[in-house]
Order: structure tokens, then C-alpha cells, then sequence
């Protein structure tokens, strides 16, 4: 038997609001699939599991806030029958730096959760084997505004994925209505609140400039052979399959992390633990309702057209809803990118248990050196904050210098991943 755990999605996550069961009791389940639907600070997150098997109980109702590392759900396992000599593998998850000690188990204890939903006695609520209701399907910002004007999302018909309804599908007068005041000291689960995401950012902000010790390091990049490349690949794709700057930009880091292992994992329990994969943290604007940082999965594995594909769909999911536990877990470095604001240049704070943080500002026409002469070159602020548990000013300048060289090169963006020699 194995105790499934409500995973902790990021360093400012203490709990989440179940909001959807999507197994019930004595479904098979395997690997990536996707257990339930959760609403954090940050939006509506896919719960996947990373152990095969059959659900044998569910312990949580829907609706019931649950901490990060109580018990939701009970599976049997291969690994529930494996030699008491063996130790069952971990999850493939990004380390949790939140789950404290006091929340573990004993064996032979009946786990027990602490919710906001009062049950007698704390007892397990079982889940039967029956179809549960549909819920509606809506992003978490329509949700919210149709709880702030009082609109009911019955009846309304959506227009995003499998029929989601998104905030657009809401009448202009539930839109333009004034939001209902929330009385003192009650959550909404109707939908995310910026107010509470807001206060989530900030208190893992607050933890990482508390206990990560920065450095900062900024080099100004010419851009003049990655803008010739990009207009003249654009030239020949169509609308729908054109790239953006930032693709290269971030196909650029996703190589260079290859060879500066120091800058892509996680400083955990006062050890650092490089990562094998590159995953690449994206801050994602939600549109005027704070930001989330989900993960471009094996980024250095994927060619051009690849990774912008990746992207645009990540950045949908993100504002719309529909982004899984693992995109929101398995980010080794983050990158912000804020060119398209006009900004010249941005430094990031490290999201924790991360150890480093990448900052894009705008790329513009300014002098540049060539030789003895002097030109108009397009140029881009690039920055690096970094932990120095982990590395130094020399490391991570060798780390910017990389980046910058290989954005002289646009065209090896483009070739086929990175095979690792066999053995």
C-alpha cells in the first residue's frame, strides 16, 4: 500500500483546495496520469501520479483544504509488494523544500488529514465506486470574476478547451459588476484571488533574499546575427509556425546549462543536488493577475520549432487552466523575460529551492564597438542572479559568456539535439 501525499507545487505553496477527483475508487492508474484537479494561490493545477497502480480508497472530499504532504488518497503499488530489502524508487518530482518533519507517518497509522471541512471524528471519508458529478469546466480567472459579479457559470457556454468557459465568455455586465465583498477571515475557492497570489509571491520572495545569498551579474549581448537569422527563417515558415526571439534565447540557456551543471538544480537540506535534466522555469504574465514560473520539460532536447510549440502551449495552459503537477514542480532554473514590457533590464530574485534566476530585457538599436569603428547594432541586456552556496562571479560569468556566444551562432540552435555519447 502506498499513501498518495498532496504534493507541494512551489516554495510558496502550504496547501491547495481540492477541487476535483478525476479517479474514483478501483481505477487502474499509471504513470503521468492525471489523479485530480487542485485550485492554489497561482490558478487550477493537474495532479499527476508517478507509481502505477489501483486506487484503492480516496480520502479527501472535494472542496476540502488540504495541507502540503497530508494523505489524499491510498494506492496499491507495485512497489506495496516489493522485498521488504528493496527501497521502492522516488518520485520524479523537483524536491520539497516545504514538507516538514512533524508531517510524517508512522506505518501503522491510519492517516489522518486536517481539513477545513469538519468530518466526525476526522474519520476517511470512501470514496464508492460511482461516477462523480461533472464539474464545470472554467479557467480559474473566469471563476473568479464570475464569483466577484455574481454570475452563475451554469448555462453559460465556453469556449476554450473541451468547452472550458473562459473569462471572455462571461456577459460584459457580470464583468463590469463590482466585486461582492468576502467576509472577514473567509476564503474563496471559487477561484484563485490575486490578493492571495500576490501574498504567496511575496512570502517565497521573502524566504529566498532570508536565506539564499545573491549575486548579480549583467553583459549586454549583440543580437544583430540572431535578428538576420530569425527575419530570414521567418521568411520562409507561415504565420502559425514563425518564431520568436525569445525561442532562441531560450534554446541558447537550455545549451549552455549543459556545461554549467552548478546553475540548474536545487540547493535542499544544506546540500546541493544538480539535476540531469533541463527544465526551463518560464515567468508566465497572467494577465493582469500575477504570474506563474511552469516548466519547458527536457528544453535542451528540443529543436527550434519544437520549443516554440512547447512554449505557446505552456503559456496557454497557464492562463487558461489545464497545467499539470509536474510542469509546476520540475523547473531547474527560472527565466524572465520582460523585452516585450520595454524593459532595458530586469534582476530576478531565485525562486527556492532553485539556485539561479535569468533576466531578458528588450532588445534595442544602440553604438556598439566593431573593431575601431563605431555602429547601431541591436543589443540585449542579459543578467544572471545567482546562489553563491553553489557557485562564484567566475563561474557565473563564464555561464553569461556562453549564452552570449552561442547566440552568435543561431544557426547550431537549430540542429539536432544533444546525443549523449554511449558508454
Amino acid at each position: 500500500m502506498s499513501d498518495f501525499l498532496m504534493p507541494s507545487l512551489g516554495a510558496d505553496m502550504d496547501e491547495a483546495v481540492l477541487v476535483e477527483w478525476q479517479v474514483k475508487a478501483g481505477d487502474t492508474v499509471h504513470r503521468g496520469d492525471v489523479i485530480a484537479v487542485v485550485e492554489t494561490a497561482k490558478g487550477a493545477i493537474e495532479v499527476e501520479v508517478f507509481e502505477e497502480g489501483v486506487v484503492e480508497e480516496l480520502y479527501v472530499p472535494v472542496d476540502t483544504t488540504v495541507p502540503v504532504g497530508s494523505p489524499i488518497a491510498r494506492l496499491a503499488t507495485q512497489a506495496s509488494v516489493a522485498p521488504a530489502s528493496q527501497t521502492p524508487a522516488e518520485p520524479e518530482t523537483a524536491p520539497n523544500a516545504s514538507v516538514e518533519a512533524d508531517r510524517q507517518l508512522e506505518p501503522s497509522a491510519k492517516p489522518a488529514v486536517e481539513v477545513s471541512v469538519k468530518t466526525e471524528k476526522n474519520d476517511r471519508i470512501t470514496q464508492t465506486p460511482t461516477t462523480p458529478p461533472e464539474r464545470l469546466k472554467a479557467s480559474p480567472l473566469a471563476r473568479q470574476r464570475a464569483a466577484q459579479s455574481g454570475q452563475s457559470l451554469a448555462g453559460v457556454t465556453g469556449s476554450g478547451p473541451q468547452g472550458a468557459i473562459l473569462v471572455g465568455d462571461l456577459t460584459s455586465t457580470a464583468q463590469q459588476a463590482p466585486a461582492a465583498a468576502e467576509p472577514k477571515g473567509e476564503k474563496s475557492h471559487a477561484g484563485f484571488n490575486p490578493v492571495e497570489m500576490r501574498k504567496a509571491i511575496a512570502a517565497a520572495m521573502a524566504r529566498s533574499k532570508r536565506e539564499i545569498p545573491h549575486y548579480y551579474l549583467a553583459t549586454a549581448v549583440d543580437m544583430m546575427a540572431a535578428t538576420r537569422w530569425l527575419e530570414a527563417y521567418n521568411a520562409n515558415q507561415t504565420p502559425e509556425k514563425r518564431l520568436l526571439m525569445s525561442a532562441l534565447i531560450f534554446k541558447a540557456v537550455a545549451n549552455a546549462l549543459r556545461d554549467f551543471p552548478e546553475m540548474n538544480g536545487y540547493f535542499q537540506e544544506g546540500t546541493y543536488q544538480p539535476s540531469p535534466s533541463v527544465n526551463l522555469g518560464i515567468a508566465i504574465n497572467l494577465r493582469g493577475a500575477g504570474l506563474m514560473t511552469p516548466a519547458l520539460i527536457d528544453a535542451d532536447k528540443l529543436n527550434l520549432a519544437e520549443l516554440m510549440t512547447n512554449l505557446q502551449d505552456l503559456t496557454r495552459r497557464a492562463r487558461q487552466g489545464g497545467l499539470r503537477s509536474s510542469e509546476m514542480t520540475r523547473a531547474t532554473i527560472t527565466i524572465t523575460a520582460l523585452g516585450e514590457r520595454g524593459v532595458d533590464s530586469v534582476y530576478g530574485v531565485i525562486y527556492p529551492p532553485q539556485v539561479a534566476i535569468l533576466g531578458f530585457g528588450k532588445v534595442s538599436s544602440r553604438p556598439w564597438a566593431i573593431g575601431d569603428a563605431l555602429a547601431v547594432r541591436p543589443v540585449m541586456q542579459a543578467t544572471l542572479a545567482a546562489d553563491h552556496r553553489v557557485s562564484d562571479g567566475h563561474r557565473g560569468g563564464l555561464f553569461l559568456d556562453r549564452i552570449n556566444q552561442t547566440l552568435q551562432d543561431p544557426e547550431q540552435l537549430n540542429q539536432p539535439a544533444h546525443q549523449e555519447p554511449e558508454s
